[in-house]
């Protein structure tokens, strides 16, 4: 934030306070988008061959969809500037998903250039931050490309990397610091949103490709079919961990027997307890679904860590967790 000089006095003052205003009228809002596309033209899409650059600027189908989001009574996002000295300095636009676990996602943050330098994008954001909180946040999540300029801004104010989203797009949290009970179940829905993106989470973490349609497809079916099941484990409303059950016939045991997978936790709830929750939940589903046994392979720096699960068979490089 900008210190002023105090010229009556010749004392240093306390610096100026931002504020957080919403626009409501017609003419705000106007204002709002017309400094949302100059935004995205300068500091989001300043290639002109961008593929995404067209959509976001050009195509009324944003526009809407961002609008339905502002209209609707619940979980919805907000048009808002940042004031100083009576002056716009900025804006935001976050929803706040009051019906979920308190989520704030912001979808935008832009501090306008002639505004920019002294601390002033850390004072903008803290503003968020208390207005947030005061509509009822818990914690703040945004998208964000690894080793951008953006990722060390949001770095700086707490924020840590945390997987990606549904559509495999990075995620930073600033995390909660509130502790919420997790629970264990099995995903009944394997269309949930929350499995796509924790799957992306799992996928991006250990480098491999995302799935593509065909495959997300397959994958459905296979739930359906009953030849894998996911646990998530939830935080109140959101999973921050999931872990599957893979089951095939043993002509050796002459039954069913489970191979353990997808496991997997968003960074951000790591060392919470979170991975014996999982590990114990499948070995508990395995025996009262009639599965013999449940292996895991894995690497063998990780080996200690699944023998901490309950996995106290190693056969070769697979450890088996006998029920």
């Amino acid at each position: 934030m900008d210190n002023q000089i105090n010229r009556t006095n010749g004392q240093e003052p306390l610096p100026s306070q931002i504020t957080v205003r919403e626009a409501l009228t017609e003419r705000d809002a106007a204002v709002f988008w017309e400094q949302l596309h100059l935004y995205f033209e300068r500091d989001i899409f300043p290639d002109q061959e961008d593929e995404d650059r067209e959509y976001f600027l050009r195509d009324p189908a944003y526009r809407a969809n961002v609008q339905r989001i502002h209209d609707r009574p619940l979980d919805r996002c907000f048009y808002l500037f940042f004031c100083r000295d009576g002056v716009d300095i900025g804006f935001a636009m976050p929803v706040i998903y009051t019906t979920e676990d308190g989520k704030c996602f912001l979808m935008e943050f832009c501090v306008f250039p002639e505004f920019r330098g002294n601390g002033t994008g850390r004072e903008c954001a803290k503003a968020l931050f208390s207005w947030a909180r005061a509509c009822g946040a818990r914690y703040t999540e945004l998208n964000c490309s690894e080793g951008s300029l953006r990722e060390h801004f949001w770095q700086s104010l707490g924020f840590v990397r945390n997987g990606a989203d549904e559509w495999g797009e990075p995620l930073m949290i600033l995390p909660p610091k509130e502790e919420i009970p997790v629970t264990v179940e099995v995903l009944s829905d394997p269309t949930d949103w929350q499995l796509k993106k924790l799957e992306n989470g799992y996928l991006r973490e250990i480098g491999e490709p995302l799935h593509c349609e065909e495959q997300w497809e397959r994958l459905v079916q296979a739930v359906r079919d009953n030849r894998i099941t996911f646990f998530a484990a939830k935080r109140g409303f959101r999973a921050v961990g999931m872990c599957s059950v893979a089951r095939c016939f043993s002509t050796f045991a002459c039954s069913d027997i489970g191979s353990f997978e997808d496991f997997y936790i968003e960074p951000a709830f790591r060392r919470k307890g979170i991975a014996g929750l999982l590990a114990k939940a499948a070995q508990s589903w395995c025996r009262e679904n009639g599965i013999r046994s449940l292996t895991v392979s894995c690497a063998p720096c990780d080996e200690k860590m699944y023998q901490s699960l309950g996995f106290d068979t190693r056969l070769g490089t697979t450890l088996c967790r006998l029920s």
